[in-house]
């Protein structure tokens, strides 16, 4: 074992004359990313570590023969405006284009006549709620009654406050079902949107969670649920331009570094000892440091003393989300996306040009279903999946039918999010913790956000923005508070 010692310590002195402020951030998710651009901007020598071989966490690509595959289809809303700048900041915004309305296909199979039935939810230019009001009208899965009932709900939730904490005890579902809605409107509209955004279904979600993305995404302004998605594979943004932004900014990133300790040292700088590689070994020293891992590894990193009751993060479950990848020998959807009811299919995205294949010049379409709350599919062996999975795109995309699969495969995410159970609010700890210049970021951090992009660049600002304050390092938040 070698070790040495470096790091942002207090090397240089600032135009003061004071010595620099230096931080280690740990993690190098969108979280972690985001705290060390944020800290870097202001003026912080910053070391970022991450154990993987590159940034981006959770959403990340990989190579699969002449193919870039994201791990899983990421989305984001124009309500989302954190995660816009974070795009704006590493120069990938048009790369993620949003839609210029609020469209979303929905491909019913479980109709009487067994054919697909399609129906839309879109916006108009109408001031909320009328921008929805012609889409449920006419939205064919819900009946005239349940569409009225959906209607007295919207505006009884936009009457709820999701910071009141009575609300994060209470599950999406009862209340739902106390306010007039039905079975198949939770099916068809409520988990529809609510899965894809929650992880969860309305009986495992949080009342405050549930009123948070929708009363922000739908009741809010009539663009904030437009959504967006990369158009060019995910490792493009959090990886490739995540990283020049990071150099740019003066930020020493080490990958395949692994924290292994964290704490104070005799002069009251922090110590942070991470492994570089084999045998070797590197000891950081900084005047901050911000912990941006998953909730176990925070907790297993925690000095005595940091939270009251460090044990609650452990009591922060998890949900998955598992992706399965088609490609098709010909094209078998004409959309850039759908979403379905009566199928176990949730959502579908063409991936065809951002995965390489469309240039390849050899026909075919690669979608990709991604499918939230995946509990019951996770641990299911591939060629299971397949068997039940294919015949389902069939039934969707009548187009799909004797079209030849060129290949199928599966990845898992069995710890994608945070699970928003009712109650997981008190659970959630802020950015700052009990011991001076130590902070925690990501989504599973309190952000009043669900584990989405989102919520982790938020947590990332609002860790970088209390180590600053601490600092004495003038700054100006740029997150902009939906609700």
């Amino acid at each position: 074992m070698t070790a040495t010692t470096t790091g942002p310590g207090r090397g240089p002195t600032d135009g003061d004359g004071d010595p620099a402020a230096g931080a280690v951030v740990v993690g190098g998710g969108l979280a972690g990313i985001t705290a060390a651009l944020e800290l870097a901007d202001a003026g912080v020598r910053v070391t970022l570590l991450e154990g993987r071989p590159r940034l981006g966490g959770l959403a990340f690509s990989f190579r699969r023969g002449d193919l870039t595959i994201d791990n899983g289809q990421h989305v984001y809303l124009r309500c989302c405006t954190a995660y816009s700048s974070f795009l704006d900041r590493i120069d990938a915004l048009h790369l993620a284009p949003l839609q210029d309305r609020l469209d979303v296909p929905v491909l019913d199979v479980g109709h009487p006549s067994g054919r697909p039935r399609l129906g839309r939810l879109r916006r108009t230019a109408l001031p909320v709620p009328l921008h929805l009001a012609a889409s449920l009208a006419t939205y064919p899965h819900l009946s005239l009654a349940e569409r009225a009932r959906v209607g007295r709900a919207a505006l009884a939730l936009r009457g709820l406050d999701p910071q009141d904490p009575a609300l994060d005890g209470t599950d999406f579902a009862s209340w739902l079902a106390r306010h007039g809605q039905s079975a198949r409107t939770v099916e068809a509209l409520w988990d529809l949107i609510g899965v894809a955004t929650l992880n969860a279904t309305a009986d495992a979600s949080s009342l405050g969670l549930a009123t948070m993305v929708f009363k922000t995404a739908l009741l809010t302004e009539p663009g904030a649920a437009d959504i967006g998605w990369a158009h060019v594979p995910l490792g493009e943004l959090h990886d490739t331009r995540a990283r020049a932004a990071l150099d740019k900014a003066g930020v020493r990133t080490l990958l395949r570094t692994r924290a292994t300790a964290v704490g104070r040292a005799a002069d009251g700088l922090w110590q942070v000892d991470a492994e570089t590689g084999p045998g070797k070994a590197e000891r950081l020293t900084a005047d901050t440091v911000v912990l941006a891992l998953p909730q176990r590894e925070t907790h297993a990193l925690l000095p005595d003393g940091a939270l009251d009751e460090p044990g609650r993060l452990l009591e922060i479950g998890t949900a998955p989300i598992l992706n399965l990848h088609v490609v098709y020998d010909r094209k078998v959807l004409r959309q850039p996306f759908f979403a379905a009811l009566g199928s176990p299919v949730q959502w579908v995205f063409d991936r065809t040009d951002s995965s390489g294949l469309a240039a390849q010049g050899e026909g075919g379409q690669y979608l990709a279903v991604s499918q939230s709350a995946a509990q019951d599919d996770i641990d299911r062996p591939v060629a299971e999946l397949r068997a039940r999975y294919l015949p389902e795109l069939e039934r969707l995309l009548p187009a799909a039918r004797g079209a030849g699969v060129r290949d199928f495969f599966v990845t898992r995410e069995r710890t994608a999010t945070f699970a928003p159970t009712p109650g997981v609010g008190r659970l959630r700890p802020s950015a700052r913790t009990n011991t001076p210049g130590l902070y925690l970021a990501g989504a599973w951090t309190a952000t009043g956000w669900p584990a989405t992009m989102e919520g982790a660049v938020r947590s990332g600002v609002h860790a970088a923005g209390a180590a600053l304050s601490e600092l004495g390092r003038p700054h100006e938040s740029p997150l902009r508070e939906a609700v």
